[in-house]
């Protein structure tokens, strides 16, 4: 039976768009397969690392045929990608193996029945689904998920919490040491639904939205959320636990506050960032009327400064930050300018986009 005749590059762009999830090793071997479903000319594509389950279908010709099988998915995309672009294959099924052929190459690859791949169990529960643009939820996951935590034993901060509630869709992702929030308004009321997508999902999600307009439709549920989109599904455990109030994290009315370029700030940053040592990422700033002044140094007693003239009349300030917190923060923003929001050396600074008021970014003081 031929399963799918197709250009290379379009049955290697369905088989991409879902193995992203797939781990190399695996304690079940049948996870480092894909499940391939044909159903009419439809062909349906499906992962899963049994928390995350990632499906997309497309019509790619072929024998109309049901039929159901599963085969090893890095290795199928390493064959398709180093067979041309223009060429087009055919896989083939007989008895327990597939067959993929392209010009003169032919390849036999062995496969698992389709019975066995563990499908995730989708949830009962799902609350009402709502949609944004996928640009929108790209740039909300792409101001918020450095922030994340990395194997945290706090499992809860090792994820992005989601909060949609009236018309606004909020993203909170925080380490401990910074938070960073963004938000987006929706096109229709809702009940407020909250949940935590773990690290790993948030990661697949930024792979996979493009920067357009088509929609991407949401959906909670106590365990789980589900995405829809660009004719994917994507189903996804959530991080039980209760993810820390950031509103009371948030500073309100610091006194003392400058705007100023975010480029030229960033650069100075990464220069200063040089001579910090490799364990301790501690810079100074000093801020004063007309001036901010960024100084680094290590246990070679090597120094940097970097001075930035600035339009501000407030308070002589001198705080320290882990230089990385401040440069991942400014290396996701697009806009030119930043607001800085301080009140003095031991409080956390308030970091906003003049342009957004739907982004902040709280970043805590260190000793130095």
């Amino acid at each position: 039976m031929i399963v799918l005749k197709a250009a290379q590059e379009k049955f290697l762009g369905a088989l991409q768009s879902v193995a992203g999830i797939v781990e190399r090793r695996h304690t079940l071997p049948i996870l480092a397969n894909v499940l391939i479903r044909k159903n009419g000319p439809d062909i349906e594509f499906t992962t899963s690392d049994l928390e995350i389950q990632v499906r997309t279908s497309a019509e790619l010709g072929g024998d109309s045929q049901e039929f159901a099988t599963t085969v090893g998915a890095r290795k199928l995309i390493d064959i398709l990608r180093a067979l041309p672009a223009d060429q087009t294959v055919t896989l083939s099924a007989t008895q327990s193996k597939l067959t993929l052929q392209g010009g003169k190459s032919r390849f036999t690859l062995q496969t698992l029945p389709a019975e066995d791949f563990p499908l995730v169990q989708e949830a009962a529960d799902f609350g009402p689904a709502f949609s944004v643009p996928q640009k929108t939820l790209r740039a909300l996951v792409a101001q918020v998920h450095f922030a994340m935590a990395v194997h945290d034993i706090r499992y809860y901060l090792n994820g992005i919490l989601f909060v949609a509630e009236g018309k606004s869709l909020t993203l909170v992702a925080t380490d401990g040491h910074r938070l960073a929030l963004a938000q987006a308004n929706l096109e229709t009321e809702i009940p407020k639904q909250e949940v935590i997508l773990p690290r790993k999902t948030v990661l697949e999600l930024q792979r996979l939205l493009k920067d357009e307009d088509t929609p991407i439709e949401m959906r909670f549920a106590a365990n789980q959320a589900k995405f829809s989109f660009g004719g994917m599904e994507f189903v996804s455990k959530l991080v039980e636990g209760k993810f820390p109030d950031y509103n009371r994290v948030i500073p309100k009315n610091h006194k003392n506050k400058v705007t100023l370029g975010r480029a030229p700030l960033l650069a100075s940053l990464q220069r200063a960032a040089i001579l910090t040592s490799e364990k301790f990422k501690g810079i100074r700033v000093n801020i004063e009327p007309g001036l901010l002044r960024v100084a680094s140094s290590n246990a070679e007693q090597e120094e940097a400064t970097e001075e930035l003239e600035i339009d501000y009349g407030g308070d002589t300030i001198e705080i320290g930050f882990n230089v990385t917190y401040l440069i991942d923060a400014l290396t996701n923003m697009q806009q030119d300018m930043v607001t800085i929001e301080l009140q003095d050396t031991n409080s956390s600074a308030l970091m906003t986009v003049p342009e957004q008021s739907g982004f902040k970014y709280v970043v805590m003081p260190m000793r130095i």
